[in-house]
């Protein structure tokens, strides 16, 4: 690789290893094997790789999301019910957390500092955008190329769901969701509430 990329490479691994605030020029310096005049010839600044290091980060966690293993050529995809598709990726995230848990905590440091930081707050708007239709996709199996506002509507849900859920496992791994909790949440409000309080059946 180039200087370029091993700038990136090795500014990824000091956000998961220190986090975005502590994360130091030199610090990137030494993880890269490069050296400081590099960083503004390639990126401009500190806060620029490290933004685009964040969304890289973002990025590969996200194909955690995509299910293992490959259907034989010529074979057709068996279509999951709704529900267990949505059981079956909550089941991947959550199996995830232990190995991928500093990727939370880096999610949670940076959108602390959504607020007082406009560049990182701009950097992040396009690619945000971009995670929806990712999360509807892998999430939800909705096609965002083929129905967009579907896929807008559905890619906000999961992405509000994917921080709650985020948080509590956070805070309390011992009480935070299942995916057989979420599912089983999913189908209470989908059944809705009868006129004398109790769900409908």
């Amino acid at each position: 690789m180039g200087h370029r990329e091993d700038l990136l490479e090795g500014a990824k691994r000091c956000l998961l290893e220190k986090g975005y605030a502590r994360t130091t020029a030199r610090d990137i310096v030494a993880a890269s094997g490069t050296n400081l005049a590099s960083i503004g010839y390639h990126y401009g600044s500190k806060e620029a790789l490290l933004n685009l290091a964040f969304i890289k980060v973002t990025e590969e966690w996200g194909e955690t999301l995509t299910p293992d293993g490959e259907r034989t050529e010529g074979e057709p995809e068996a279509p999951a019910a709704p529900l267990d598709q949505f059981r079956e990726t909550w089941e991947r995230v959550i199996g995830s957390y232990e190995q991928t848990r500093a990727v939370w905590q880096l999610q949670m440091e940076v959108i602390s500092r959504i607020d007082s930081d406009p560049e990182l707050q701009k950097a992040l708007a396009g690619p945000q955008r971009a995670g929806r239709d990712g999360l509807a996709e892998s999430m939800m199996g909705v096609d965002p190329e083929a129905d967009p506002e579907r896929a807008r509507v559905a890619g906000l849900f999961c992405q509000a769901l994917l921080a709650g859920v985020m948080v509590q496992w956070l805070m309390d791994a011992d009480s935070a969701p299942s995916a057989q909790d979420l599912t089983d949440g999913l189908k209470v409000v989908l059944e809705g509430r009868s006129p004398a309080g109790g769900t409908e059946r």
